[in-house]
């Protein structure tokens, strides 16, 4: 799933590095946790949501509203599949509709299907 490399694109001082094309149809086959690990996981993440937000705004500004509720944060390695539930740079602010979109088609990524698992466009993905 492209949202996946989106912290791994950086910029140095000298050069760059990364890019999009080499795991932009890639879906992970990480193991799905029990239902037990992955509540534990949802309750770190629950417990420590509001002050990664507040510290999430000290750094980038405020975390983004809807209508005067907070956008979720999105695991991009999902919890259900490991993701560590607390890890800054597992967490992106994703506007409520667009993460709906992505909590059902991580499940559709995950187990092989259509259009997870065939290879998309070279363009706009890769960095020419």
């Amino acid at each position: 799933m492209w949202l996946a490399d989106l912290k791994l694109d950086w910029e140095g001082r000298t050069h760059n590095a990364g890019g999009r094309y080499a795991i932009t149809h890639c879906c992970c086959d990480y193991p799905v946790l029990s239902k037990d690990a992955t509540q534990a996981a949802r309750d770190r993440w629950e417990a420590i949501r509001e002050s990664f937000r507040e510290d999430w705004s000290k750094k980038f500004g405020n975390w983004p509203l809807e209508r005067g509720k907070s956008w979720p944060g999105h695991h991009i390695r999902d919890l259900k599949h490991g993701g560590d539930p607390v890890d800054p740079n597992n967490i992106l602010p994703t506007p409520p509709t667009i993460h709906d979109v992505l909590n059902k088609e991580y499940p559709r990524c995950y187990a092989g299907g259509p259009p997870w698992n065939t290879v998309g466009p070279d363009l706009p993905y890769s960095d020419y």
